[in-house]
């Protein structure tokens, strides 16, 4: 067998242990047994092309050079956005990671076009669909990561014409990706098709406001995961086909389940228009007169003699990096034999799974954490209700019609017996509107960052069972 048969197979196992990696991260449990699997497959994979590379001779000393200052380099960020990037940042660095995969596939084609004389459809027309995708999902990506980095605007920016620009785009880089097929060597057709891409994933991104966010990072994903399969067919290489299209249909998958979670059409989506970014106005004494403040006594009180105690964690607990110290206090009260348990709602946070990577990180055990479907009919059980910083996935008036939430699936905290929210003021969330949640007569407003309003809970709670 030679290097080329030993390589192609070695693609063929990698391929398969991607297919299982994603299959074990079905489940907490297994999911970092599953990140570890993909990820070393994809380390063999890497391993076998250098290989075949170096068995085919094909790159010079300047080629090996930069190949290696290439790995060197993405190498050292990537472990350095491990280890630095904090949990809130998370979901701008993975619509970083979407604007990499989405750019590098499509350069693969652009090489391919340049390098090939008389390409021909074999090439150019994966090719003209890979450039597309994937300078759509580098831009597009990139003002995605602005809006969550707060560097554009989290509203939604819609300019004179924007409508008619982003009808008239498609349908140009329809014309120019027709025209790349017929005409391969045309450098105007393809430096074309690259600028009215990238111009249009911008367009396409700036009119979504930021309460849509999530469900447009996970867009984004199936984008590059298009676009990775498109540049496997120009190369021709089965196991990168193999990767891109898993990545596109759970990336689909996940679009689609994340929508239904805020009872939002995709295509209402992409319109744009919703959500007005997050405000913050004063707190304390500024606060309207029928919200009842409370103290951490008087919540600790309430903590302390509950028989069933649920979580609601939001995006507010991942701004404040308090999920170990909401750790600490569930397993206070857990040692004390209340019954504890986490609400996690499919869009808390600012990504698909934001939450459950933020309470595993603070080793909560899984058994305690709950989807919404499963925690719903719990709360009326529930004595208390404790809410960190969630706002939107926790407003009754999604219950009724004509106001900006109107059928998003929401967590039915109003029905426990006793609501406390740790909340720095009475801002609004994403999606612009006024939480009732707030002003219920059953609920305590407790007017505090998060990690401090934890910490003090977990200290009050220890006089009364300790």
């Amino acid at each position: 067998m030679n290097v080329s048969d030993t390589v192609h197979y070695l693609f063929l196992a990698a391929a398969a242990c991607f297919v299982i990696g994603l299959h074990l991260m079905n489940h907490p449990r297994t999911a970092r047994r599953g990140n570890t699997l993909s990820a070393g497959a994809m380390t063999v994979a890497i391993a076998a092309t250098v290989w075949l590379v170096a068995d085919e001779g094909t790159i010079s000393r300047t080629g090996w050079f930069v190949l290696a200052s290439g790995g060197l380099v993405g190498a050292a960020l990537g472990l350095y956005a491990a280890r630095e990037v904090r949990m809130t940042a998370m979901p701008q660095l993975v619509s970083l990671f979407n604007a990499v995969g989405g750019g590098a596939a499509a350069l693969i084609a652009v090489n391919d076009l340049l390098r090939i004389e008389n390409a021909g459809a074999r090439v150019s027309l994966p090719g003209a669909l890979d450039i597309v995708i994937g300078a759509v999902t580098f831009s597009g990506s990139l003002v995605a990561a602005g809006k969550l980095q707060g560097l554009v605007s989290g509203a939604p920016v819609v300019f004179p014409g924007a409508r008619s620009l982003n009808v008239l785009l498609p349908v140009s880089f329809v014309a120019g990706s027709v025209w790349l097929v017929l005409a391969p060597d045309s450098r105007t057709a393809l430096y074309g098709l690259v600028a009215v891409a990238l111009l249009f994933g911008v367009t396409l991104v700036l009119p979504i406001g930021g309460a849509d966010m999530p469900v447009v990072i996970a867009l984004l994903n199936a984008f590059t995961g298009s676009a990775v399969a498109m540049a496997g067919f120009v190369l021709n290489e089965t196991a990168l086909i193999v990767a891109g299209m898993l990545v596109s249909s759970s990336g689909g998958i996940l679009t689609k389940l994340m929508a239904d979670a805020m009872n939002r059409s995709i295509a209402g989506i992409m319109v744009g228009g919703f959500g007005t970014g997050d405000s913050a106005p004063a707190a304390g004494s500024g606060a309207p007169a029928r919200v009842r403040p409370v103290s951490a006594d008087d919540v600790a009180v309430q903590l302390a003699y509950a028989s069933k105690v649920v979580f609601v964690p939001g995006y507010g607990l991942a701004a404040a990096q308090a999920q170990h110290e909401l750790g600490d206090l569930a397993k206070l009260l857990t040692d004390h034999g209340i019954d504890v348990s986490y609400a996690v709602h499919p869009v808390a946070g600012r990504m698909p799974g934001h939450m459950n990577v933020l309470l595993a990180e603070a080793n909560v055990p899984y058994t305690q954490l709950k989807e919404m479907d499963e925690i719903n009919p719990e709360f009326p059980q529930a004595d208390v209700a404790l809410v960190i910083g969630a706002n939107d996935v926790t407003n009754p008036i999604a219950r009724r019609p004509g106001n900006a939430i109107s059928g998003m699936p929401i967590l039915d905290v109003d029905k426990a017996r006793s609501v406390v929210v740790i909340k720095r003021s009475m801002g609004h969330g994403y999606a612009g509107v006024d939480n009732e949640l707030y002003t219920d007569p059953k609920t305590g407003m407790f007017f505090t960052d998060a990690k401090k309003g934890l910490s003090e809970l977990k200290a009050a709670v220890s006089e009364f069972v300790g």
